[in-house]
């Protein structure tokens, strides 16, 4: 396997993706076809955690199985939230697995934060964010209103972290995974508005794309960060032994 992946690897992957992410739309979006969601939807996280095992020569071992916790969280959420219409509690059980995959790619960021970090802007704007969008899902919350709360403050952190990450690691990885958690950010947003505010037009087509393509660029800007393996190997090595 090569250090990175080829460029001819990624965009066969990305049609693959594509392919995988169509279907679920589709199914989310037809009656007759609904119940292949089952299948259709966890093959979108599914299909990166192939991607993300067929591509990480380059990622330290430690990297590598946060990143992989991170996914098969968010897997995990991704099937408890198709039985969230059945019980409440399908839904918070879902919410608590992509808390626990934040957590995981919170970890991953601060491996590499800036030394001297003037993020107050970003700061301040996500935190107006997150207070606007709480103000409109208020009404709505009812007892979800602490879990919800929690979870915003934690992907808020997810974000910010991200921000903060150091560009020395490379330039092309730090844009991928910021980006990738702004993605995030607007998919859990808009899930939320859905769920506890208003029900939005092509709701689903909405979250599912920005959900796909903010997985997939925090996946790949990983993939590409540059890392220091020689060391961490020796100790990954010393560790296997005892």
């Amino acid at each position: 396997m090569s250090t990175r992946p080829s460029n001819r690897k990624t965009f066969i992957f990305l049609i693959v993706y594509l392919i995988v992410l169509i279907c679920d739309l589709v199914c989310s979006s037809t009656d007759e076809y609904i119940h292949l969601r089952l299948y259709a939807k966890p093959l979108i996280v599914g299909s990166l955690i192939v991607f993300l095992f067929t591509c990480s020569d380059n990622l330290a071992p430690s990297t590598f199985k946060i990143i992989t916790v991170a996914l098969l969280f968010s897997l995990l959420g991704d099937v408890f939230l198709l039985f969230d219409q059945i019980s409440e509690y399908f839904f918070i059980t879902g919410l608590v697995m992509f808390l626990f995959a934040h957590i995981m790619y919170i970890v991953v960021f601060l491996r590499y934060q800036k030394s001297k970090s003037k993020n107050r802007l970003f700061l301040i704007f996500t935190t107006g964010y997150g207070v606007g969008l709480f103000y409109v899902l208020y009404p709505g919350l009812g007892q979800m209103l602490i879990p919800v709360v929690i979870y915003m403050i934690v992907i808020l952190l997810m974000s910010n972290t991200s921000y903060r990450r150091s560009k020395r690691k490379a330039a092309k990885s730090y844009i991928l995974v910021f980006v990738g958690s702004l993605f995030f950010m607007l998919s859990d947003s808009l899930l939320a508005i859905n769920m506890f505010y208003v029900q939005l037009p092509l709701s689903t087509i909405w979250i599912m794309v920005t959900y796909a393509i903010a997985q997939f660029l925090i996946v790949y800007g990983i993939i590409n960060q540059k890392e220091s393996l020689n060391s961490e190997k020796m100790v990954f090595k010393k560790d296997s032994i005892l």
